[in-house]
């Protein structure tokens, strides 16, 4: 009997170990990130920068494919041929006719062709314009996948700071409608015990609930708003659906008056941007295309060399004409193609002039951009500095007329008043703060700093 309760034990034991090890093993894992770290992190893990990577490799090999046209190309073979005992018959003429009909006499002679192996290498390049242009081509695709990568991860980062930052604000909201919401909780609770002792009527107490209830509105919404931040920089990090994030900066660290000004007076280089220098390569591409189409009236190059040596099996044949080694020289230019080279030539220069139009109107929006970005991050930072002082004076306010609500200073309508100026006051803030940080990032985006 005491066995088996021993054994029970034991059992229940290794099941209680099971599910605490499966327990441990299922537990989140939790990572403390300063904003810094968050957008080291989306460098080394975002997909879209790891997919801008390979379109450089991409690029490369490409043109490589182009350059590996213009050199060389060796092959080698061997051919085995058996015409399985048939004989050629050759009827020479002899120049005598016979006497009797009267038909000129030929001499038939029967050769056989034995079995044979032939080993050969061929070796051939050929040269055109149009290579030699496309490579050029591919040497400005590949810097232009360069170009875009670095572009890639300035977004990445910039996306790494709006989410951060957002999730600060989001956050600190949350601390503030928790403990608005515990505040107006135990007025409620006061304001209800005073209508059953009958100092107060039951309207009074509903009208605080009613607040109640719209600040746990608010309250449920901003925690959702903070769960999908979170899910979004997980997701934009390249981290586990199960990785919890603790951020570890503090939001007034991170909007400091000194950077937006310092990022203000920093002088617009237009050859830094980004953008700027796509342009720039494209109008390059577009006058490698002008070339490219007038190559189609240039001559080609082509060199060919052949080594063959033929080994037969069972006898010699009468005449051997396959010399073992040839060199062939081919030189190719087209005189006549009913204006088609004209007309491709006169269409990829339209396509220029257009390009240089785009790029000319890009110029001059991007230094029109510069001026428009540097006001709205000064007016974004101004009615930042606004609302941040708003929502400290709202929830000022909103906790001195709660407490004169308890002792009977105030109504239940300055309560109401109160409550509602300060939950606007928070939307504000938070509206405020995503100006702030997206005219900040579009700024430095367009310094590339």
């Amino acid at each position: 009997m005491n066995v088996g309760k021993k054994s029970k034990q034991i059992s229940l034991m290794a099941i209680a170990a099971l599910i605490s090890i499966g327990t441990y093993a299922q537990t989140p894992q939790k990572i403390s990130l300063s904003l810094q770290q968050a957008k080291d992190t989306a460098l080394a893990y975002n997909r879209n920068l790891q997919n801008a990577s390979l379109d450089i490799r991409k690029a490369q090999a490409q043109r490589w494919q182009v350059i590996a046209s213009m050199l060389p190309n060796v092959s080698a073979g061997y051919d085995y041929q058996n015409t399985m005992g048939f004989k050629a018959v050759l009827s020479i003429p002899t120049g005598q006719k016979n006497p009797e009909t009267g038909e000129e006499i030929r001499q038939k002679m029967e050769v056989k062709t034995p079995a044979q192996g032939t080993f050969n290498i061929t070796a051939g390049m050929q040269i055109s314009g149009k290579q030699i242009v496309g490579a050029m081509i591919q040497n400005i695709a590949v810097e232009m996948a360069d170009i875009t990568k670095k572009q890639t991860e300035q977004t990445v980062t910039s996306t790494a700071t709006q989410l951060y930052m957002l999730a600060l604000a989001n956050q600190q909201v949350v601390v503030l409608l928790d403990s608005s919401k515990m505040n107006i909780e135990s007025m409620y609770q006061s304001t209800l015990n005073a209508v059953q002792v009958g100092v107060l009527e039951q309207t009074e107490a509903d009208k605080i609930q009613v607040q109640v209830m719209k600040i746990e509105s608010g309250l449920n919404s901003a925690r959702q708003g903070l769960e999908i931040l979170y899910n979004s920089l997980k997701v934009h990090l390249g981290l586990d659906a199960d990785t919890e994030i603790e951020l570890a900066d503090n939001l007034d660290n991170l909007t400091n008056v000194e950077a937006a000004f310092e990022l203000l007076y920093t002088e617009f280089d237009i050859n830094e941007n980004y953008y700027y220098q796509l342009l720039k390569r494209n109008i390059n591409l577009s006058k490698k295309q002008i070339t490219l189409a007038t190559m189609d009236c240039a001559p080609s190059l082509t060199v060919g060399y052949r080594f063959s040596d033929i080994q037969y099996f069972g006898g010699q044949p009468m005449m051997n004409m396959n010399p073992p080694n040839v060199i062939a020289i081919g030189v190719s230019m087209p005189l006549f193609t009913s204006g088609r080279v004209f007309k491709a030539i006169s269409e990829k220069k339209i396509d220029y002039q257009k390009s240089l139009n785009t790029f000319h109107d890009v110029e001059n929006q991007l230094q029109i951009q510069n001026k428009q970005l540097r006001y709205n991050l000064n007016s974004a930072y101004e009615n930042f500095q606004i609302q941040k002082k708003n929502i400290d004076v709202s929830n000022r306010v909103f906790n001195s007329v709660s407490e004169k609500f308890r002792y009977g200073k105030a109504s239940s309508l300055e309560v109401t008043l109160a409550s509602t100026d300060f939950i606007s006051a928070q939307s504000s803030f938070i509206q405020s703060l995503i100006d702030m940080v997206n005219a900040q990032i579009a700024l430095r985006n367009l310094l590339n700093k």
